[in-house]
């Protein structure tokens, strides 16, 4: 394999337990929206996208790299691609099976209303490059009770943010949008994305979070055969919209809880509970934590602490803090700044976490120049005690 010796042409550091470094040298078209996963021979792999924009741009395609044990980054290659359309958010995930999976979403029409969402699953992923991607397949999203629970939402919202909306005209107009869309199949059906990696709420029940930008709450999709049929959630929601991108634990009672961004209002982490298995989900609250509308990262250790990646700002995202509960998420008292490069100097966000087969915690995540665009992806680790070691 060969590497991009980034630890002598990028700025890598080390401090302490804390190590970070670059997959490639910052480049001009958009790279964001990380995943990262363990192989079984211990070597990392990386995804996330890169284009000359987002779901509006025709050229992004989902990238990849390599990492193999004690060495570094390969050179990016392309992992998936639908030819002339943006694909987006991808996530990766190795199940119990040791079957490889790749999520992502496919604009149809460059708008957050025309979302695919699609998957691909391999055992053939050991050697060099690319991964070879041996099963593909789309959703076929159906929320449960969607028309129900979302239109009564909207009822409630119309009586709650009576004077929001009378005096917000943006706020007007997407209210109108979502009643509208709400109304149709399709307009349901799709517009779901992914963004955080699943979660394996029992032996076989395997469970994704999806998100949708107009409908502004979220979703889960479930499979408890390997990929062959899945079934959806009811919508993960409140009267102030905005809980997104949910990342989930789950507690030694079979509670799942979904931690997500508040791309609304009060600018905090959203969090909502589901005692049935993810179908069915309480109203969300936030939680003290600041969230500036920007994804998080949850991950169970095996020691039984949980940790969250987040912005914790109301506004902002060049701070990225570590936190760690030792009580299933419920509080969490310790707090660790993983990165912290300034207002104004860039963005470090959208984080993506994992636990290795040695203990060791990694992230990926965007670094974002200001100006001009200059984008790589960083990777970080470190292990429970330097979260510890304020």
């Amino acid at each position: 394999m060969n590497g991009f010796l980034l630890l002598t042409l990028l700025a890598s550091t080390a401090t302490g337990d804390l190590h970070i470094e670059s997959l490639f040298p910052f480049h001009p078209l958009h790279n964001h929206s990380s995943s990262i996963v363990e192989l079984p021979d211990g070597e990392l792999f990386a995804v996330w996208y890169r284009g000359s924009g987002e779901g509006g741009a025709d050229d992004v395609q989902i990238m990849g790299a390599r990492k193999s044990p004690g060495g570094a980054w390969s050179a990016p290659f392309v992992t998936a691609d639908t030819p002339d359309l943006p694909d987006l958010n991808p996530v990766v995930f190795l199940d119990p099976q040791q079957q490889l999976w790749l999520f992502y979403a496919t604009f149809l029409d460059n708008s957050s209303t025309g979302v695919l969402m699609k998957y691909c699953r391999t055992k053939n992923y050991n050697g060099d490059g690319p991964v070879v991607w041996e099963k593909q397949n789309v959703f076929h999203c159906r929320p449960r009770n969607f028309e129900d629970r979302y239109g009564a939402l909207l009822e409630e919202i119309a009586v709650a943010r009576a004077d929001d909306i009378k005096q917000n005209e943006k706020l007007r107009r997407i209210c109108e949008q979502q009643k509208e869309l709400a109304k149709t199949k399709i307009g349901r059906r799709l517009g779901w994305m992914s963004r955080t990696v699943p979660i394996m709420v029992d032996e076989n029940r395997m469970m994704l979070g999806l998100y949708h930008d107009v409908f502004a709450c979220s979703i889960t999709a479930c499979t408890e055969d390997g990929g062959d049929t899945w079934s959806f959630s009811e919508p993960i929601q409140d009267v102030y919209l905005g809980g997104l991108q949910p990342a989930f634990g789950l507690r030694s009672n079979g509670t799942l809880v979904a931690f997500m961004r508040d791309n609304g209002k009060p600018k905090q982490i959203r969090t909502s509970e589901s005692r049935d298995k993810g179908i069915t989900w309480t109203t969300v609250v936030p939680i003290e934590i600041a969230n500036p509308g920007s994804s998080v990262a949850v991950l169970q250790l095996k020691s039984g602490a949980w940790i969250l990646v987040c912005n914790d700002l109301k506004k902002g995202r060049h701070r990225l803090t570590v936190f760690l509960s030792e009580d299933e998420g419920r509080t969490w008292p310790v707090r660790r700044v993983l990165e912290d490069i300034g207002e104004g100097n860039g963005e470090v966000h959208y984080p993506s976490s994992i636990q290795t087969a040695d203990g060791s915690i990694h992230l990926t995540y965007t670094y974002s120049n200001p100006g001009p665009r200059s984008e790589t992806i960083k990777h970080a680790w470190f292990d429970e005690p330097w979260i510890r070691a304020k």
